[in-house]
């Protein structure tokens, strides 16, 4: 994952959150649900949501890590049984990449009495310490996220008066809705304005259907 594109994905993240968190509140509160339901409810969501986020993302990320040893370990066989095949192979990676076939070479040839499976690691596998695979953290940041978003409306929920619910958690979540949206938008390069809308678009739109469905159902 490169660094550019983590605070548009971090921002997406949190607006994701806001917005199923924000449906969930007002989905329960349209059917007539007492204050403390809606609160327990909100509470339960948003614990249940950080938990499966967390483990989808450690169950991924740690199958990502295995698939990276498996490719270092059958690194570390071929450079043991063919190492000058895989010294010419090194060379020729740093030919494709515009450097002079005598520079490929000397650069190879440093590289590999240094740590010649950390450059075909990170060279030829595309695999380096800081874009490793690391899945407590991706969990942790995952369930994180997840917290953030959902912990808006809740405690909107929590503080204003029951008969208040839902127009303060629809207003509040929409306003930062359009925040988070602007913000990934600028930080993705695109325009803020219709980043901001598009977001919040999408954000009334499962927040309304939502409602709906909680009040249908609360007065059935």
């Amino acid at each position: 994952m490169g660094g550019g594109c983590r605070p548009r994905r971090r921002a997406h993240g949190v607006w994701g959150e806001d917005r199923r968190a924000a449906s969930l509140v007002l989905g329960v509160a349209a059917a007539h649900a007492t204050h403390s339901n809606v609160l327990v409810a909100g509470i339960a969501g948003l614990v249940a949501g950080a938990m499966s986020m967390a483990a989808g993302e450690y169950v991924s990320v740690h199958s990502q890590a295995d698939t990276e040893q498996a490719d270092l370990t059958l690194e570390r066989r071929e450079l043991k049984l063919d190492a000058p095949g895989e010294h010419r192979e090194l060379t020729a990676i740093y030919v494709e990449r515009g450097l002079d076939p005598a520079l490929a070479k000397q650069v190879a040839d440093q590289l590999t009495v240094h740590d010649a499976i950390g450059a075909h690691a990170r060279d030829e596998l595309g695999i380096s310490e800081t874009l490793s695979a690391r899945p407590i953290q991706a969990a942790l940041a995952s369930a994180g996220s997840f917290a953030v978003g959902a912990a808006m409306p809740l405690l909107t929920a929590a503080i204003v008066p029951e008969a208040s619910v839902i127009p303060f958690v629809a207003g509040t979540s929409l306003v930062f809705l359009a925040l988070l949206g602007g913000l990934a938008a600028r930080a993705g390069g695109a325009p803020v304005t219709i980043g901001a809308m598009r977001v919040t678009l999408w954000g009334a739109l499962a927040m309304g259907v939502t409602a709906g469905v909680g009040a249908f159902f609360g007065t059935a």
